[in-house]
């Protein structure tokens, strides 16, 4: 009579993982395991056996990895920092498509591009509010930037002050460069009197949405704050949040209705086809 096998877990890897690929994985689901929570004041709620565990990995290679735990952590920490700032770009496109192909019409008159670059800022930037208060990952970004200083190794704290800088220039130049876009799109430029940059605008848009997410941390109706205006020369009232009103007042203060801008049946054919590729939906 054969006899039934006890599964026993020894055969649930096919091969054995290299040592980059060990690191690679155990990083992965550290990171993963840190997103799912937030980040704490330490990292005490994250156990390394558990990580290994987690990853599916060999327990001794990871040993022969990080000897120490604390060289783990160390690592950690600079995966963190160095991880791209995280994004919220497909829910930006796709409001973005809907409110410009709901309003083609308002590329017609000055007061009506006005109206539709308000109506982008008012909507994009209460989703962006959104995304990032119930997001675990930018949490642990915030907290990041707040407490790597106080890293007792000067070493590591230089390194992950070098990763988060990389990782802030990098965020800061994308959304400097869809600004860019937009403004030219809806012929708008850069306050001459200014001598300024988009990466500028960027950089205070995302310090203005930083700052009212940790204040809204501890005081929830910051979040919920509403105003029924027609604010910064629009023709009708809307409703307003507040993180809506702070990057409205930062964006007029940086941009302006360009004069070179010419309006021409060839250019408004042009924003045409512009807003077809963006609002077609991609297979």
């Amino acid at each position: 009579m054969a006899r039934a096998s006890t599964p026993t877990g020894l055969g649930r890897r096919s091969r054995r993982l290299s040592d980059q690929e060990t690191r690679d994985r155990m990083l992965r689901t550290a990171l993963e395991m840190i997103n799912r929570t937030g980040l704490t004041v330490s990292l005490d709620h994250i156990r390394f056996e558990d990580v290994i565990r987690d990853a599916d990995v060999s327990r001794s290679t990871a040993y022969r990895h990080w000897p120490y735990r604390d060289l783990f952590f160390s690592d950690l920490v600079k995966e963190l920092a160095g991880a791209a700032v995280p994004g919220i770009v497909n829910d930006e496109i796709s409001l973005i498509r809907r409110i410009l192909d709901e309003h083609r019409d308002w590329l017609k008159t000055p007061q009506l591009r006005h109206e539709l670059i308000l109506e982008l800022i008012r909507q994009l930037a209460l989703l962006d509010f959104r995304s990032v208060l119930a997001s675990p990952g930018w949490r642990t970004y915030l907290a990041l930037h707040a407490t790597f200083t106080g890293l007792a190794d000067g070493e590591l704290r230089d390194q992950v002050q070098a990763a988060l800088g990389q990782a802030e220039a990098a965020h800061a130049a994308r959304v400097a460069e869809a600004w860019r876009l937009i403004a030219g799109l809806f012929g708008y430029r850069l306050r001459p009197e200014l001598a300024t940059s988009f990466t500028a605008l960027a950089t205070l848009l995302g310090a203005s949405l930083r700052g009212l997410v940790i204040t809204a941390l501890s005081t929830p109706e910051v979040a919920a704050s509403r105003t029924v205006a027609a604010p910064f020369g629009a023709a009708g009232e809307r409703e307003w949040s507040l993180p809506a009103i702070g990057a409205a007042s930062l964006a007029l203060a940086f941009l302006e209705p360009d004069p070179a801008a010419t309006w021409d049946d060839r250019r408004l054919a042009e924003i045409h086809q512009v807003l077809d590729d963006w609002v077609t939906p991609q297979p």
